[in-house]
């Protein structure tokens, strides 16, 4: 009987997972005409409005009882992206799709820029203050307030709470267990204690102690990861421009292996892109409603996210 129920679950999962993501891809091709459409309406900000984002970050240390600094916000949604997104996601495109799915990456990661300024603002626009007179916001709150659709609303929360609160959660815990016992022969068990205590203690604190937390570390993440970058570049200068050659005709199927690889480099490096900036993804604008933004205008926490 237990069999039965979980491989009805397990052929539940394979089906939407087939339809949205693996080989019907209806959540892709939504995801990118979205970013396409953001992109044109908003006379591609990401690119013309590049240097503003930078002037805003020195105001974005700023909070107020009201909410978490925008940068404490930028800070807590980069934490879920600096990590198995950018390193094994890039790893897993190039190993499946070859080097032109990079580029393929980049697009998207541009594409995606316009999606995250998008749903950073209406987080900020739809944004509302819970009992203890604190911001609090995301999809499910500008899907019932500026779409009027609450079952729809309803849905996205649910979905979310499963996926952030159990799946996501699980595979970056395991990820982590996985390369401890791999490198250190440490057991997971072990590991996996540790990792949940510590969350525990820090997901106690509340927002704030999430934030501040993120606001210590992911720095220091994303200090090491383009520190790491720029060292393996230069250790291997001369191979970059092999390396550039090789993106750019993998890329566009220039290579002998044709239509082929071309789509392998595409798919992948598409959906690789679309899971490491988590564009879309409903995940960055909670943290986005919570800031309090200075200058206090909805755009600037688009702009800093």
């Amino acid at each position: 009987m237990l069999d039965a129920i979980v491989n009805s679950i397990n052929a539940a999962i394979g089906f939407v997972n087939a339809v949205l993501w693996s080989e019907w891809q209806v959540l892709i091709y939504l995801l990118i005409i979205a970013g396409v459409w953001f992109t044109f309406r908003l006379g591609a900000l990401q690119l013309r409005q590049f240097g503003h984002m930078f002037s805003l970050m020195r105001g974005s240390g700023k909070a107020d009882s009201s909410g978490i600094s925008s940068f404490q916000a930028l800070c807590t949604s980069l934490s879920a992206r600096v990590g198995t997104g950018n390193l094994a996601g890039v790893a897993m495109a190039i190993s499946l799709g070859g080097a032109g799915a990079v580029f393929w990456m980049w697009v998207i990661a541009i594409l995606g820029m316009a999606t995250g300024f998008a749903e950073s603002l209406l987080a900020q626009v739809y944004k509302v203050r819970d009992q203890h007179k604190e911001f609090r916001g995301g999809p499910a709150y500008y899907i019932q307030q500026g779409l009027g659709s609450r079952w729809l609303a309803l849905l996205f929360a649910v979905c979310l709470f499963l996926g952030y609160g159990f799946f996501f959660s699980a595979m970056q815990a395991n990820t982590i267990t996985d390369a401890l016992n791999y490198a250190y022969d440490i057991p997971t068990k072990y590991s996996g204690l540790a990792i949940t205590l510590l969350a525990g203690v820090i997901v106690i604190g509340g927002l704030r102690a999430i934030a501040r937390f993120a606001e210590i570390v992911v720095p220091f993440m994303g200090i090491v990861y383009v520190l790491t970058t720029l060292i393996i570049t230069a250790l291997n200068i001369h191979l970059v421009p092999d390396m550039l050659s090789d993106i750019i005709t993998s890329a566009f199927g220039l290579q002998e292996a044709g239509a082929g690889a071309l789509g392998a480099a595409i798919k992948n490096g598409i959906q690789r892109g679309l899971y490491s900036n988590e564009a879309g993804s409903g995940s960055a604008p909670h943290a986005a409603a919570s800031a309090s933004p200075h200058p206090n205008h909805p755009a600037v926490q688009g702009y800093v996210q």
